[in-house]
């Protein structure tokens, strides 16, 4: 079937090139793709009991950190998501920011992150994923980005607004967590916002 649209992202454009190292606007991070020798922090992250509690899926074991850290290099491979880790200097690991779901005909992908304890509250969430949606949207042609978060989670909310992503809306009853069903705001940012 023809299409009406000529795709926002031809397939394979991504894949193409190599996974981009994203320096922020002040070079103090630097995101990164996962490397193998991450997987001790990946894991000790998911025991984390806030991202535990955000976050679905959970690497419990050193087995699950570096096949997962596989699995990210792959998903950049085939275009169906993108992994950075979230870096001082390429080296301290701070967290962890993602492009999942990417709808390249649409231009289209929401954004997910968690930090580690000890760098919460620095601003290291809003400026990584500031950096994120610069890349996305001017360099690598999204046209928009979304975030969704629990309406509970006022912190990933904070980051949200500080980003420069306008709260669009809630979705209710959206999400099932271990604690039942929650309400979601939904947060986006296109392509031309400042």
């Amino acid at each position: 079937m023809t299409l009406a649209i000529a795709p926002a992202i031809p397939a394979g454009t991504l894949a193409a090139t190599a996974q981009p190292a994203l320096p922020s606007r002040d070079g103090d991070l630097l995101l990164r793709p996962w490397e193998a020798a991450d997987a001790p922090v990946l894991q000790r992250a998911y025991e984390d009991p806030s991202i535990r509690r955000w976050h679905m899926h959970h690497v419990t074991s050193p087995a699950e950190a570096r096949d997962w850290i596989a699995a990210s290099h792959r998903s950049w491979q085939q275009e169906q998501a993108a992994q950075w880790a979230i870096t001082r200097g390429g080296d301290d690991v701070l967290g962890r920011i993602a492009l999942l779901r990417p709808d390249l005909l649409h231009g289209l992908a929401e954004c997910g992150y968690w930090v580690l304890p000890h760098a919460r509250g620095t601003g290291v969430a809003p400026r990584a994923l500031a950096t994120l949606a610069a890349w996305a949207l001017d360099e690598a042609g999204f046209h928009r980005l979304e975030l969704a978060h629990s309406t509970a989670n006022d912190a990933s909310c904070r980051v949200a607004t500080k980003s420069g992503f306008a709260l669009e809306g809630t979705r209710r009853s959206a999400h099932l967590q271990p604690d039942g069903w929650h309400d979601m705001h939904l947060h986006a940012r296109v392509q031309g916002d400042t």
